[in-house]
């Protein structure tokens, strides 16, 4: 189906019901692999990170990473899922050259976590919960690398090239249940749920979860039904979508091209489809397997899992504050709306204004220099906040220096550059730029007489009662100081000059 084909947004929602499934398959940010000891470290040499038990060699055997089992558990906790007493791990069985082994070791019909739920928060502060039928354990498959093709993809491709540093990675797919009843905001549903669940994974630890790398990917379910109907319809997938935007965009554009086909009399076709970022669109990948094509049986070379039930309530016990209570909770000390606290954590700005606070800096303050300056900055370098080289500790001292007097805002952004470029502590930049404000009196009062002179016709208007032009003879007072008069104190004694009352 073309774009052309697709049906307007608005008309396929009167029409039809969209329900979505959505998987997404976390990195763990383990140190070695999920079954054997070999690192897991970023942007090694190809192939350099294998051992005879992740490229599957005749008689190498698979050891289950604790740590890899107790994220596993700390996540399901976190969904508020039940942990199960007993698991066991299969063999999913494919054969691709991303898999040395021929097949993944994962869990399929016994998973570790299962029957939970995630609460998510919409941009108008509707919270919206979405269920989650299971998490499980499995590793990842190697990475190609299509040569020849367009963007990478494997169509046109003259050959490909297999890394399997990152076969054997640990990964929790976490599955939900059906989501229903979002309607026209089931774009918006998703990609909450995406942005919320990626803040629980990096709340607990257990995973950067950053989607730009790879570590947090989202394969999007969607089907349609009329509406009235309680029979799901047939569904596509989306695979691998890695950003919030794109799920999105994802979840849109499939409600469109599926009404299109059925508005047609067409009948969708169970399949995977490729998302395309340049243009928010999705082509056909493969006709989908059902579970029985992958021939899952246990896993014969692990034991079963079976958590001991201190261990998982020792472990509940040290669950941290999940997200949305904590920005509930911040919400109400900082005295802003929902709309607000959504702005600050698309903008990844939560911690980082946190952690300014904590440093000193009052909550308002710390929110407008970084949801304002700040992430001005970042967007010119095309970088996240977090990135930016400036720490909280140093926002919270320019925050400081504004509140005490010593700086007003033209002067402290010029601060805030300088220990963007490298130039020192914000107290250091100060001093070698010479930034601090004019607030001598001999100084100042010499900069209002030379204002007061240069421009007389103004003067004239405010002794005859025109107070608000004052504030031309103050502007010149703060071009003749660079900036760096005190414009309050200015203002004041420019009309002591003239005789007038503030007013």
């Amino acid at each position: 189906m073309t774009v052309t084909e697709l049906v307007p947004y608005e008309e396929a929602l009167a029409a039809f019901d969209p329900v979505m499934g959505l998987e997404v398959h976390v990195e763990l940010g383990t140190k070695t692999k999920m079954f054997c000891g070999c690192a897991t470290t970023p942007g090694a040499e190809p192939n350099s990170q294998t051992c005879p038990t992740c490229l599957g060699l005749p008689g190498s055997l698979p050891v289950v990473n604790e740590i890899g089992v107790e994220s596993a558990i700390r996540i399901g906790l976190a969904l508020r899922c039940e942990i199960a007493e007993w698991c066991r791990f299969a063999r999913k069985n494919y054969f691709y050259p991303d898999m040395p082994k021929n097949f993944q070791t994962s869990q399929y019909d016994e998973p570790i976590a299962y029957d939970g739920h995630l609460d998510v928060q919409l941009e108008d502060g509707e919270v919206f919960r979405v269920g989650i039928e299971r998490a499980h354990m499995e590793e990842d498959t190697g990475k190609s690398t299509h040569i020849g093709g367009a963007a990478g993809r494997i169509h046109g491709a003259s050959h490909s090239l297999i890394d399997y540093n990152r076969a054997g990675i640990p990964l929790i797919e976490i599955v939900t249940k059906p989501i229903v009843g979002a309607g026209a905001r089931a774009p918006e549903v998703a990609r909450a749920y995406v942005a919320e669940l990626r803040e629980l994974i990096r709340s607990l630890g257990v995973s950067e979860a950053r989607m730009e790398l790879g570590q947090l990917r989202c394969d999007v379910n969607l089907s349609l039904r009329p509406h009235g109907r309680e029979t799901f319809g047939t569904r596509s997938e989306t695979k691998n979508v890695n950003s919030l935007r794109s799920v999105e965009r994802a979840v849109r554009f499939e409600i469109q091209r599926h009404a299109g086909v059925l508005s047609d009399g067409g009948t969708v076709v169970q399949e995977t489809r490729h998302f395309h970022e340049e243009n928010g669109t999705t082509t056909s990948g493969r006709v989908k397997e059902e579970a029985e094509d992958y021939r899952y049986f246990p896993e014969p070379d692990l034991v079963p899992l079976a958590p001991a039930r201190e261990w998982v309530e020792k472990l509940r016990a040290e669950l941290p504050e999940l997200p949305l209570a904590r920005r509930n909770r911040l919400r109400e000390e900082w005295g802003i709306s929902a709309h607000e606290m959504q702005s600050a954590l698309n903008a990844g700005a939560v911690d980082l204004i946190v952690a300014t606070v904590e440093a000193g800096a009052d909550a308002a303050a710390a929110r407008k220099w970084w949801l304002g300056e700040l992430a001005r900055r970042a967007n010119e370098r095309g970088v996240e906040l977090a990135g930016l080289p400036i720490a909280p500790a140093q926002v919270a001292r320019v925050a400081a220096l504004v509140a005490e007097g010593s700086l007003n805002d033209k002067l402290a952004r010029q601060v805030i550059d300088g220990v963007l470029e490298g130039e020192g502590e914000p107290d250091e930049v100060v001093e070698k730029r010479g930034l601090r404000i004019v607030s001598d009196e001999g100084a100042l009062g010499a900069a209002v007489d030379e204002a007061i002179a240069a421009n007389q016709a103004v003067a004239d208007k405010v002794r005859g009662g025109k107070v608000a032009a004052a504030g031309a003879l103050v502007g010149a007072v703060m071009k003749a100081t660079r900036g760096q008069a005190d414009a309050a104190r200015a203002r004041e004694l420019i009309l002591e000059r003239l005789g007038v009352s503030g007013g």
